[in-house]
C-alpha cells in the first residue's frame, strides 16, 4: 500500500501515545493517585521531559515540564539513583526536597519509579497522591508500581527495537483524562484526502468517533472535516492537510481537542509521489471520552460550573455563563484559561493546583477585568469556590462586590500565546523561589553559577549566559554556557574603564536590555559578536551596595522584556550577587583552610626497620572541602606511636583544632605514655581549650621487635587487622566516649600481637559511611577490600603497602557523593627481627 512507511511511523506514534496513557493511568489506580506521568528522556543530554500528564491540566504543570537529572528534585533522584522515591506528605517532602515543594505547597504524597531500560532508566513514571502520616501503614503496591514501569520500559525498547537511545521525547506532555468510574478504551481511526479531487473516504471507527452516520464515505469538504475533527482548532488541521498534501512530513503529531473538550493526536502523512503528494492518509487517536456533567445547578441563583481534571469546561449554569460575560454553548469543552482568562495565571493556578492535588476545597477572591463592553459582573471582585472530586471540579462564583476588600492582589492574567510565553508567565512566581532555595545549597562559585544555568536559562527562554567576577577592579569569566567556543576570551580580564555593556551595567548598576542583536552594535559601536539574531540582557551582580560582577543572559531570537520580566531579573541578579559574595567569601576560607590542613598534616611518617606505614587523606566532596581528619606517626621510646582522629565539623576551626590535637598526641607519644593517659590527657586538653568541637581518635602503641600492640580508643570505628595469610577481621575493642566531652572519662586499653606480615588498618569514618546506607555495610565492605588487597603485600615482588592504601581509597576517591573527609592508615610488621627467624 503506498505510503506504508509513513503508516508505520503514525503507527509507531500511536502505540507510544497509548503505551504512556496506559502506564500513567494504570499508576493512578495503583498508587491511589491524582495526579500521574511519565518522563522521558530528550535530545538534550542530562533533561528529562514530561511525556504524558494524567489528572492535571498540562499548563498548571508547566515549570515541570522539563526537569534537569542533577536537580535536587524526587524525578531527578529515581532517575539517577534507580530507586524508588516515596514521599508520604508535605514534611516529608519539604524535609528532602524543599525546591519541589515550594513549586507545589500543597499537602501531598509522591512516589517515583524508574523506567528501567538497559545500563540507565529511559524515564520515571512519577505519581502525586493524598498525603498519609508516616506513622500509617498504608497499602501503597510498591511492587505493582514498579512492574508496571518495568513493563512500560519492556514495551518501549520493543517500539524502538531495542535501541534504549531512540526512546527520547522532545514535544509537549500528551495530556490524559484519568480514568472515570466508567473506564472506556481509546480510540484509533482514519481517513483519505484526494487534494486534486477533494474526495474524503473515511473508516467506521471515524464515522463513530466524528458522530457520522456508519456506512457512508464523507461526503463534504475538507473544510467540513477539520471542522468535525477539532472544531476549536479547524485551522490548524487545514494548515496541516495543506503542508501535508505540498509533500511536507509533520515533524509531530497535532494536539487538538474535540467538540467537547475531549484531546486528539491528528497524525498525517503524504502518500509516495513526486512533488505534490497524490494523496494524504490520516489518523485521528483519542485517549478517552469526555466527562459528563449534570445540570441540575441549573435552577441555582449563583454561578456554577464544572471543569474536569484536564481543566476542561465540561458544564456551566446560566448565572456562571452571565458572570462570565459568554455564552453557555461558547465556554463549553474550552479550557478555563481561555474560556475565563482572569481565573489564569498567578495566584489562580496556585489555587487550581491546589484543589487538584488535595481534597480540600479552596476559596479565593478574583478580579474579573471590565474589558471594553460593559458586560454583567465586569469590573467586580467575585468569591470563587473550588471543591474537588474524583473526576470533576465544581466551582461556584459570586458576585463579591459588598464584601471586604480581599486580600488577594488585582492579577491582570492573559492567555499565553505560546509554550514560552507560558513559561515566562509562571517565572515570576516559581522561579525566583526555587532558585532561592537552590541557592542556600549552593556552596562555592562553581556550584552558584550550575545552579543559575539552571534555574535561570529554563525559566526565561535562554540560550546563553555568562557570569563575571570582579577582582581588583577587572571582571574574569567565572562562567559560561551556551557561547561559541573561545568568543568570551577577549573579554577577560576587561577593565572597569571599558566602554562595554557588561561592565557598564556594573558600573552604574543599571541592568541592560537589547531586544535585537542590531541594537548591540548601535550603542555600543566596534563591539564583536557572536550572532547575527536574538536579544541579551546584561545584569549587575551588586550584594549589599558592593560591585560582585555582570550577568549575561543572551537569547536565540529577537524577542521584547516586559515590565514584569526587567524586575524579575533585577531582582534574582541581586539573589545571584548575594550567593557569589558568599561563596567567595567561602573559596577564600576554603583555601585558608586547606593550607593550613597541608601544614599541620605530616609530610612523612616516622619509620622503623621492622614496620612500614602508610597513609592516605582525601578531603570531601561536598560542603567545605577541608575538614578535621588526622593521622600519624610517632616515635615513642623504642617502638612507634600510631594515631588517627576526626574532628567533628569542617572548616578553619576543625583544622585548626585538629593541630592542636594532633601537637598534643604527639607531645604524649614521645614521652611514651601508655595510650589510655595519651587519651585521658588529649581529652582534657581539648575541654579546657573548649572549642565548642569533639573528636573521635584511635591510639595504638606498637613494640615492632615482639608485634606487642596497646590500643586506646575514644568514640572512633575499631580497627580492622587482616592476618598473613587472611582473613580479615573487625577488632572487638572496647572504647570511651569522644573526647571533648566527658572530663572523668576513661578509656581501657586491649593488647594485640601483630604478627610478621599482617595488616593493621586504622580509618575514619568517612571512608564507610554513605547516606542511606548502614556504617556496618561499609565496614563489611572495606574488611573484604582489605582481604583481596593485602593477599599480595606479603609476597616477595608482591604489592607494597602503599599500594594497598590506594588500592582501598581508589572507591572513595571516585565516589561523587562522598560527603566526608577520609583518613587511612596501616601498618604492617613486614618481618621478625634477625634474631628470631
Amino acid at each position: 500500500m503506498a505510503g506504508s512507511g509513513g503508516e508505520q511511523v503514525v503507527r509507531t506514534r500511536a502505540r507510544l501515545a497509548t503505551l504512556l496513557a496506559e502506564a500513567s493511568t494504570g499508576a493512578l489506580g495503583a498508587a491511589g493517585g491524582r495526579v500521574a506521568g511519565v518522563y522521558l528522556r530528550s535530545g538534550t543530554p542530562g533533561l528529562l521531559r514530561l511525556a504524558v500528564l494524567a489528572g492535571l491540566p498540562g499548563p498548571l504543570f508547566r515549570p515541570w515540564w522539563r526537569l534537569h537529572v542533577g536537580r535536587p528534585f524526587p524525578v531527578a533522584d529515581a532517575y539517577r539513583l534507580g530507586i524508588q522515591v516515596v514521599l508520604p506528605n508535605a514534611t516529608e517532602t519539604v524535609r528532602r526536597y524543599p525546591q519541589f515543594a515550594a513549586g507545589l505547597p500543597f499537602p501531598f504524597g509522591s512516589v517515583h519509579v524508574p523506567v528501567p531500560g538497559g545500563s540507565e532508566p529511559l524515564g520515571v513514571l512519577t505519581v502525586l497522591r493524598p498525603a498519609v502520616a508516616d506513622t500509617v501503614d498504608e497499602l501503597l503496591d510498591g511492587e505493582l508500581l514498579a512492574r508496571l514501569a518495568e513493563g512500560l520500559g519492556a514495551e518501549l525498547l520493543a517500539l524502538a527495537d531495542g535501541d534504549a537511545g531512540a526512546v527520547v521525547w522532545d514535544g509537549e506532555p500528551l495530556c490524559v483524562r484519568p480514568p472515570a468510574s466508567r473506564p472506556a478504551q481509546a480510540v484509533v481511526a482514519r481517513f483519505d484526502w484526494d487534494p486534486r479531487s477533494c474526495e474524503i473516504r473515511a473508516d467506521e471507527r471515524l464515522h463513530d468517533l466524528l458522530g457520522l452516520r456508519p456506512g457512508e464515505d464523507f461526503a463534504g469538504t475538507v473544510e467540513a472535516l477539520a471542522d468535525a475533527v477539532a472544531p476549536h482548532d479547524a485551522h490548524q488541521v487545514l494548515a496541516a492537510l495543506r503542508d501535508t498534501a505540498a509533500g511536507k512530513q509533520l515533524g509531530a503529531p497535532l494536539c487538538l481537542r474535540g467538540r467537547d473538550g475531549t484531546p486528539r493526536l491528528l497524525h498525517l502523512w503524504p502518500a509516495a509521489g513526486e512533488g505534490r503528494a497524490e494523496r494524504v492518509s490520516g489518523v485521528v487517536f483519542e485517549p478517552g471520552p469526555a466527562a459528563s456533567a449534570e445540570a441540575a445547578a441549573d435552577l441555582l441563583p449563583q454561578g456554577v460550573f464544572c471543569m474536569d481534571r484536564l481543566g476542561l469546561v465540561v458544564y456551566v449554569n446560566q448565572a456562571a455563563a452571565r458572570l462570565a460575560g459568554r455564552e453557555r454553548a461558547w465556554l463549553l469543552g474550552r479550557p478555563l484559561w481561555e474560556a475565563m482568562p482572569w481565573l489564569a495565571g498567578p495566584p489562580y493556578d496556585d489555587h487550581l493546583r491546589g484543589a487538584l492535588l488535595t481534597p480540600e476545597p479552596v476559596h479565593f477572591h478574583v478580579h474579573r477585568p471590565a474589558g471594553d463592553r460593559a458586560e454583567p459582573g465586569a469590573g467586580d471582585w467575585l468569591a470563587v469556590s473550588v471543591h474537588p472530586g474524583e473526576d470533576l471540579l465544581t466551582c461556584t462564583l459570586v458576585p463579591a462586590s459588598r464584601m471586604d476588600a480581599p486580600v488577594e492582589p488585582v492579577v491582570e492574567a492573559h492567555l499565553p500565546e505560546d509554550a514560552a510565553a507560558a513559561d515566562h508567565a509562571m517565572a515570576p512566581l516559581y522561579r525566583p523561589i526555587a532558585l532561592a532555595i537552590a541557592l542556600t545549597d549552593a556552596v562555592t562559585a562553581r556550584q552558584v553559577s550550575a545552579v543559575v544555568v539552571q534555574e535561570l536559562l529554563p525559566a526565561f527562554g535562554g540560550g546563553c549566559l555568562a557570569i563575571y567576577l570582579l577582582q581588583e577592579r577587572h571582571l574574569y569569566l567565572a562562567w559560561e554556557s551556551g557561547f561559541p567556543q573561545g568568543f568570551l576570551n577577549r573579554f577577560e580580564g576587561v577593565g572597569l574603564d571599558a566602554r562595554l555593556p557588561g561592565v557598564e551595567c556594573l558600573t552604574t548598576g543599571r541592568p541592560l536590555f537589547f531586544e535585537s542583536m542590531q541594537q548591540l552594535p548601535t550603542a555600543y559601536p566596534g563591539i564583536p559578536m557572536d550572532a547575527d539574531e536574538g536579544a541579551r540582557a546584561f545584569l549587575p551582580l551588586i550584594a549589599s551596595g558592593r560591585p560582585v560582577g555582570s550577568c549575561i543572559l543572551g537569547f536565540d531570537r529577537a524577542r521584547s522584556f516586559s515590565i514584569e520580566e526587567r524586575t524579575v531579573l533585577t531582582a534574582l541578579a541581586g539573589l545571584i550577587a548575594h550567593a557569589m559574595e558568599r561563596a567567595q567569601r567561602y573559596d577564600s576560607e576554603a583555601a585558608l583552610a586547606r593550607g593550613l590542613q597541608q601544614a599541620l598534616l605530616p609530610r612523612r611518617l616516622s619509620a622503623h626497620p621492622l614496620v612500614e606505614t602508610a597513609g592516605r587523606y582525601l578531603p570531601g566532596t561536598q560542603g567545605m572541602d577541608v575538614g578535621g581528619d588526622w593521622y600519624d606517626v610517632v616515635e615513642a621510646g623504642d617502638g612507634l606511636a600510631l594515631v588517627i582522629g576526626d574532628v567533628q565539623g569542617h572548616g578553619v576551626q576543625a583544622a585548626a583544632t585538629m593541630g592542636q590535637l594532633r601537637s598534643a598526641v604527639r607531645a604524649f607519644a614521645l614521652g611514651d605514655r601508655p595510650p589510655d593517659e595519651v587519651m585521658s590527657g588529649t581529652n582534657h586538653l581539648l575541654i579546657d581549650l573548649d572549642p565548642g568541637q569533639f573528636a573521635s581518635c584511635c591510639y595504638l602503641r606498637l613494640d615492632p621487635a615482639t608485634g606487642r600492640a596497646r590500643i586506646a580508643r575514644a568514640g572512633h570505628p575499631p580497627p580492622l587487622l587482616r592476618a598473613p595469610s587472611g582473613p580479615t577481621r573487625l577488632l572487638d575493642i572496647p572504647g570511651g566516649v569522644v573526647l571533648g566531652v566527658d572530663p572523668q572519662a576513661r578509656y581501657p586499653v586491649t593488647e594485640l600481637v601483630l604478627e610478621p606480615d599482617a595488616i593493621l588498618a586504622l580509618y575514619t569514618d568517612g571512608l564507610v559511611e554513605r547516606p542511606g546506607a548502614d556504617i556496618d555495610d561499609g565496614i563489611t565492605a572495606l574488611r573484604l577490600a582489605l582481604n583481596r588487597a593485602g593477599a599480595a603485600a606479603g609476597r616477595r615482588g608482591g604489592r607494597s603497602l602503599a599500594g594497598v592504601a590506594d588500592r582501598l581509597t581508589a572507591t572513595a576517591r571516585h565516589a561523587a557523593d562522598r560527603p566526608d573527609d577520609v583518613a587511612l592508615l596501616l601498618a604492617a610488621r613486614r618481618s621478625p627481627p634477625l634474631g628470631h627467624r
